[in-house]
């Protein structure tokens, strides 16, 4: 038999061309984009799908652990509203951004732009000004060390003060006086699973051409 050849030709676009696995949100595939040894911030390009200089990481803080985000999630209304209720705020916007997730391993890639197979375990419910930034954490699948992790909870206590300070302080600019953003908020795996629901559906709520 002859080898059959591949159903595309081409890169998918991490965001939208890629699934978030068939077990979402139980486990779920992450694009990383960014790796502990990174001093350069790297994103997607939202209209290109390929992977950017963002900025210079200004200061010595650098992601404890890999970072990126999880396909076809959004972080729209549904999750605006969902941390407008968890926190008591009259009214919450997403950021409009993919779902962002960390994923904690003993031995992370020593680049960006990989797929890996995660479970989420918790999550940060960081706001940025008026809008919900949520952070999920997970850990990598068959991870050695963190691979039986299955809530924040089981996470010594001084790796979730590191994810913490990263996510408090990774947007501060010389110069810039007061802080940007707020965590109020560490939540469980529980919690952590409803946020991706909540995003998987604003997702297809903004394009639902992308679920065919």
């Amino acid at each position: 038999m002859k080898p059959q050849p591949p159903r595309t030709l081409h890169l998918l676009h991490p965001w939208h061309g890629l699934s978030p696995g068939e077990a979402a949100p139980e486990q779920v595939i992450a694009y990383i984009e960014l790796v502990p040894t990174d001093t350069v911030k790297y994103e997607v390009d939202k209209v290109s799908g390929h992977l950017k200089v963002d900025r210079p990481q200004q200061y010595s803080s650098l992601c404890p652990a890999p970072y990126g985000f999880i396909p076809r999630t959004l972080c729209g209304d549904g999750v605006g509203r969902f941390a407008a209720q968890r926190t008591g705020r009259a009214a919450a916007a997403g950021d409009g951004d993919p779902m962002d997730i960390c994923v904690l391993t003993e031995r992370p890639p020593s680049h960006g732009g990989v797929l890996v197979v995660a479970r989420p375990i918790g999550g940060f419910r960081l706001f940025d000004g008026d809008e919900a930034d949520d952070k999920i954490v997970a850990v990598l699948q068959g991870d050695p060390a963190y691979g039986g992790f299955r809530d924040v909870a089981d996470c010594p206590p001084s790796l979730v003060d590191r994810l913490r300070h990263y996510f408090l302080t990774y947007k501060d600019m010389p110069g810039w006086q007061g802080r940007r953003v707020e965590i109020t908020h560490v939540y469980g795996a529980d919690e952590a699973r409803q946020v991706i629901r909540l995003s998987l559906a604003d997702y297809l709520s903004l394009y639902p051409f992308e679920s065919s």
